[in-house]
């Protein structure tokens, strides 16, 4: 598209926005009366309207039902709290490109890591294969997981962790680069592991191709989504990843600390991996028999832990049917479209660098913004004229059109307040 910084031009795109309409399911935030400009969406999503709706039903359940909620289903209810999370799983196994068998909305993400590395980091299962590839700079608490189970099996991560860091000329990191580094290191790699959409430069990588790579030296790869699902097409099955967790705050709207939730492949169900088991990952026919001896429940499932949140459940299931309803390519396709006009109307002000990659392929709906100079001080100005982004130090602003909710007018008035700050 050719693009017009323009008002009227950014408004005649809003009216021909098929998806607009979607907008008007969520709660803007307001300052004095005045609804926000919100591009945060990449740290925490708005709240869907229908989120009270969906708490105050299982409040209800719970006044009126107690513990008789797990196994009655109330009036006017669909569903009793003993297989909620089935509720969740037809909308995100078609977010995340999957099987119904292969997802399971759980527990937090870096919990879900923890549990997931229990079963497909097993250094020594073939000799001489220990380490873990990963990317420099990865979300800390990716980092701390993989040191800490690194150290638990009396290994060194100095030793053990392989880290493909980004170029010194553009600041990001190939697909190439992590295909060479995974041929380099094959005969050593028990694992890969990585963000399949980077944090802070917003770079999505090419989660096939890579994969691709990884089964060729049949080292199993698992990837880290929370800023890709709900962001980003995704096809976790027909890639062959070996598993993925996320979480659903961010471009899933599931609200602050929402549940997160795994992929395991189809292709581990029937391996008998090794894992931390707890009372709800048994086998639920069999679950209140209450005998010793771990019986998993079949698919990913099997890897739940703890009696689930329905609270979260119920906030989960409410804005995942929001993102299934507007279907993921079209909200790729406009998000797209929001991007790439945010580019546009950056481009006049030199004293800002665009760290996230220009092909629309190789980004999400965020952009990242290096300012080289008083970088802080444009970020509190943005927030005072009511656009509110993520600051991450030491100069980057990140701004995440999210095609759900915001507009080509949100972005216009972006360019309009910056070319206020730099002509002042």
């Amino acid at each position: 598209m050719t693009y017009e910084n323009d008002r009227s031009f950014a408004q005649q795109l809003d009216q021909n926005d098929p998806i607009r309409p979607f907008r008007d399911r969520f709660h803007i935030p307001h300052r004095d009366g005045k609804p926000l400009i919100y591009l945060c969406g990449n740290s925490l999503g708005l709240q869907p309207k229908t989120a009270r709706e969906a708490l105050n039903q299982e409040l209800s359940t719970w006044q009126n039902l107690g513990v008789e909620g797990w196994f009655e289903q109330p009036e006017g209810a669909e569903h009793t709290w003993l297989g909620y999370h089935n509720t969740c799983k037809e909308s995100l196994a078609h977010t995340v490109g999957a099987d119904r068998s292969e997802v399971c909305p759980m527990n937090a993400l870096t919990v879900n890591l923890h549990l997931l590395l229990a079963s497909f980091y097993q250094p020594g299962k073939i000799a001489g294969k220990y380490k873990i590839l990963t990317i420099a700079g990865d979300f800390p608490s990716d980092q701390y997981a993989l040191e800490t189970h690194i150290k638990q099996r009396g290994l060194d991560p100095a030793d053990v962790l392989i880290e493909v860091s980004p170029r010194p000329d553009d600041g990001l990191i190939h697909t190439t680069d992590i295909q060479k580094a995974i041929a380099q290191h094959a005969d050593s790699l028990a694992l890969i592991w990585m963000s399949g959409l980077n944090y802070y430069t917003g770079q999505v990588y090419n989660m096939d191709a890579i994969t691709r790579m990884a089964q060729q030296h049949c080292v199993p790869v698992g990837f880290d989504l929370a800023h890709a699902i709900g962001n980003v097409p995704l096809r976790l099955h027909e890639w062959g990843v070996d598993f993925a967790t996320w979480c659903s705050y961010k471009y899933l709207n599931g609200g602050p600390g929402a549940v997160s939730g795994v992929f395991v492949h189809q292709k581990h169900h029937d391996q008998n991996l090794p894992r931390l088991a707890g009372w709800w990952g048994y086998r639920e026919d069999r679950r209140f028999e209450m005998t010793p001896g771990f019986l998993p429940a079949p698919g990913a499932d099997g890897w739940q832990v703890s009696t689930p949140n329905i609270l979260a459940l119920a906030l989960h299931r409410a804005s995942l049917a929001i993102t299934a309803e507007a279907g993921i390519i079209p909200l790729r396709q406009k998000s797209q479209l929001l991007t790439g006009y945010l580019e546009h109307v950056l481009a006049p002000f030199d004293e800002i660098q665009i760290l996230t990659p220009d092909d629309p392929n190789q980004r999400g709906c965020q952009l990242s913004l290096l300012v080289r100079k008083k970088g802080k001080e444009l970020f509190t100005y943005l927030t005072e004229q009511g656009i509110i982004g993520d600051w991450r130090e030491p100069d980057c602003i990140r701004l995440a059109p999210t095609p759900l909710y915001n507009t080509f007018d949100d972005v216009w008035q972006v360019g309009e307040a910056l070319r206020r700050y730099f002509t002042k």
